[in-house]
């Protein structure tokens, strides 16, 4: 076993006596780093109300045809997959609160050039920025997160990040009700300067002191977040963390949490949350709601309160059962989706998309909104579904699993995976409506949903209630 293995199988970090830490402000600093995805959120929502705005809008404002419109919401994802590496690099050497310091910047930078915009490019530059900062933020802040809570509420706190990401989003579209897209660009800059603030104030976390042998900081730290300074068992002498060397992928407490973050992260794409999301403006009018922009207010409320409810409940069902039960959902919803587009295949469509197929002609008004009545159901099921487990858990369990010393690259190498498997699956998803018509890719989508659960049940370990050096030493076989 390496020194670095020996390292991280004892347990750092320890309650005196064995009990529970009742510090506070452990929740203070969770929600200064959760300001990131906030942040993140805000960034993904914004070009749906601000799409519309910029076209409304006269000169000097840049023009938007359809395809600078398409460039504007799909950059993000570029600079978030370049953001994700960076960010991994980073983590292990500026640490995790400089890292979540640094991402505040492009943030605030990004969506100042949006509001100053006189020209396309300085659009696709600002959104280039927040979603550089976007990958930052969703790789570091579950990490920082992770390491300041104690083993009772880090799923409770872990869960959060994503409950933020959703509320930026809702919050994005509840403010593109009655703000236009320059001063939506400046309401974007407040959550990362806020963040940028509180995270002054807020210390390193305890663990990556601990890797740095700065033990004087790390008390100081374990005081401030969980109000009593803590035991912890002394690192082996001169095991130092030499970074991500490729012979570690020989041991299973690397390559196991590497399979099994890089798989989470493959099915939480693969399970078809996009494909819902692009076509539920569309399904939303086909039941009769003809406000697109209430919609997608309905699909943001859904996401925010079942993430909040996965929130509350994770540190008691755990993480096996909630991503087992929301795989479940998942299946059932998109196996009648696929139903919806079976019975309504090539009928005449009165719908503003069309690849939407729609009920046929002959069938009576009433039956038409009804199989519409069943898509909109199919999808909030769905959104329900995925919210509970595969939204939250992939990136809790990201933050939990891989050892210290390969945490930066690990985590970097799931981020980049997350982004990559989004903007594949985006890009390809009409072509494969082509090829399998639109119900067969969905009941594909529900095949990769049943995958995943399996996947669950034979290879993610229960994180409940254990310290992440336990996490780490179950994958070691001790």
């Amino acid at each position: 076993m390496t020194p670095e293995d020996q390292e991280e199988t004892q347990p750092l970090l320890r309650p005196p006596g064995g009990s529970a830490p009742r510090g506070r402000l452990v929740f203070l600093a969770a929600f200064a780093a959760a300001l990131g995805p906030l942040s993140f959120g805000f960034a993904l929502g914004y070009s749906s109300p601000a799409i519309p705005s910029l076209r409304r809008a006269a000169p000097p404002a840049p023009h938007l045809d359809e395809d600078a419109a398409s460039w504007f919401g799909a950059i993000v994802t570029l600079g978030a997959a370049a953001g994700g590496v960076l960010g991994g690099w980073l983590l292990d050497r500026a640490g995790r609160k400089l890292s979540l310091l640094l991402c505040a910047l492009p943030f605030v930078a990004g969506f100042a050039v949006i509001t100053a915009a006189q020209k396309l490019w300085m659009l696709l530059g600002g959104r280039l920025l927040t979603g550089l900062a976007c990958g930052i933020a969703s790789l570091v802040a579950p990490v920082y997160i992770s390491e300041i809570a104690y083993p009772e509420v880090r799923g409770l706190l872990g869960s959060c990040v994503q409950l933020m990401v959703v509320t930026g989003i809702l919050l994005a579209y509840l403010a593109g009700w009655v703000l236009e897209w320059r001063w939506l660009a400046v309401l974007g800059c407040v959550p990362p300067s806020f963040m940028l603030l509180l995270m002054c104030f807020m210390p390193e976390t305890p663990r990556f002191l601990l890797s740095q042998h700065k033990r004087q900081e790390a008390m100081a730290a374990m005081q401030f977040l969980w109000g009593s300074a803590p035991a912890w068992e002394e690192p082996p002498t001169g095991a130092e963390h030499q970074g991500f060397h490729v012979a570690q992928l020989r041991c299973p407490g690397t390559y196991k949490p590497f399979i099994i973050g890089i798989s989470l992260m493959a099915f939480q794409q693969l399970s078809g949350i996009n494909a819902v999301m692009f076509y539920a403006e569309t399904i939303f009018e086909e039941a009769k709601f003809k406000d697109s922009s209430l919609a997608s207010v309905i699909v943001g409320v859904i996401q925010v309160l079942f993430t909040a409810t996965a929130a509350l409940i994770m540190d008691r069902a755990g993480r096996r059962l909630l991503l087992t039960l929301s795989g479940v959902v998942m299946v059932f919803s998109t196996s009648a989706f696929g139903a919806y587009f079976k019975l309504t295949e090539g009928g005449p469509s009165n719908s503003s998309h069309v690849d939407l197929p729609v009920p046929v002609s002959l069938e009576p008004a009433d039956t038409n909104v009804g199989l519409a009545w069943l898509a909109v159901g199919s999808m909030c099921l769905f959104i329900a579904g995925f919210a509970v487990g595969w939204g939250p858990i992939p990136w809790l369990l990201m933050s939990e699993i891989f050892p210290l010393h390969v945490k930066g690259v690990a985590t970097g190498v799931c981020v980049l995976t997350n982004w990559f498997m989004a903007f594949l699956v985006t890009k390809e998803f009409s072509s494969l409506m082509e090829v399998l018509r639109p119900y067969g890719a969905f009941w594909l989508a529900s095949a990769f949903c049943i995958f995943g659960v399996l996947f669950t049940l034979a290879c993610v370990p229960e994180t409940k209630g254990k310290t992440l050096e336990q996490i780490t030493a179950h994958f070691e076989g001790r």
